[in-house]
């Protein structure tokens, strides 16, 4: 019997370079939410994928980008916080962008951590084909690669070949969480941020970024779970928007929110949101504390 291998993963990338559903991909599940905006990823998101002789824990990452605002600083530290703790880095190029400024820093970082690194290169199914070759040979040039790997995480293109590169590259080790478990995160956490999806999803492009939301009471019950959630934004003008004439968009974030979470859970949902406005959140520390955006 071959010995059991086990170890974390951390995904790295820039924004919006298919992390998330890289990671859903492998899971067979969706668990990180995905949305077509930048920075959709705020905290590290663990998914578990055990086989007859292995176990993965994935973490999942917010973007690397540059940015002078907390908020971001705090999601690019996060993002390199796990890549130092992780045993494999997976570091996801975006086929269509090539190689940016992002990514260039992004592995200069890492490289300093002295981990196994695979790259990635996502999307290639949108990309002409005699293009590949030449950008995987400058990617090349900017790490140790122990491999690198054209992928397409939409149509589940390469899996099995990462699995099978993850495998060999991960310590031998025990289990760290039962076989039949999928993610570390609680029921509070997936709800709100299953809320936030919906608020990225119908909002416009930028008043997303200026939001939050916190669960401030969560019930289970047999047949029946209560959420009440607030989403911060941080302007009174935001406030607005969210909540739309008559009320009419907080509305429609409530009810896709609350279809989603019916069917995760397999019950009926009640959900009662609430908009309020914290000044400038995304530069207070206190705020960024508080809605745990520090410490993950």
């Amino acid at each position: 019997m071959s010995a059991f291998h086990s170890g974390y993963v951390a995904l790295i990338g820039r924004p919006n370079a298919g992390k998330s559903t890289l990671l859903n991909a492998i899971l067979g599940e969706k668990l990180a939410i995905v949305t077509p905006k930048p920075q959709t990823t705020r905290q590290q998101v663990r998914g578990i994928h055990t086989g007859a002789d292995f176990q993965m824990v994935f973490v999942d990452t917010p973007g690397y980008h540059d940015s002078k605002v907390p908020l971001n600083q705090t999601m690019v530290e996060s993002a390199m916080h796990a890549a130092r703790d992780a045993d494999v880095v997976l570091y996801l190029f975006d086929a269509t962008l090539g190689i940016t400024k992002e990514d260039r820093a992004a592995v200069d970082v890492i490289k300093t951590f002295d981990k196994p690194m695979l790259c990635l290169l996502n999307k290639i199914d949108k990309v002409e084909k005699p293009s590949l070759l030449p950008l995987m040979e400058k990617i090349a040039t900017l790490a140790d690669w122990r491999e690198i790997i054209p992928i397409c995480a939409t149509r589940g293109k390469g899996l099995d070949i990462i699995l099978e590169k993850l495998r060999a590259l991960l310590p031998e080790g025990p289990a760290y969480f039962p076989s039949d478990q999928l993610s570390d995160t609680n029921e509070r956490f997936r709800a709100s941020e299953i809320i936030r999806e919906k608020v990225f999803q119908i909002l416009g492009q930028e008043l997303p970024y200026s939001t939050a939301v916190e669960i401030e009471n969560f019930e289970e019950l047999p047949k029946l779970n209560r959420v009440a959630a607030r989403v911060h934004v941080e302007r009174d003008s935001q406030k607005g928007i969210v909540v739309g004439k008559g009320g009419r968009t907080l509305k429609e974030i409530g009810t896709r929110a609350r279809k989603e979470l019916e069917e995760l859970w397999g019950k009926k949902v009640f959900l009662e949101l609430f908009v309020d406005v914290r000044k400038d959140w995304t530069r207070d520390p206190r705020y960024l504390k508080e809605f745990g955006y520090e410490g993950n």
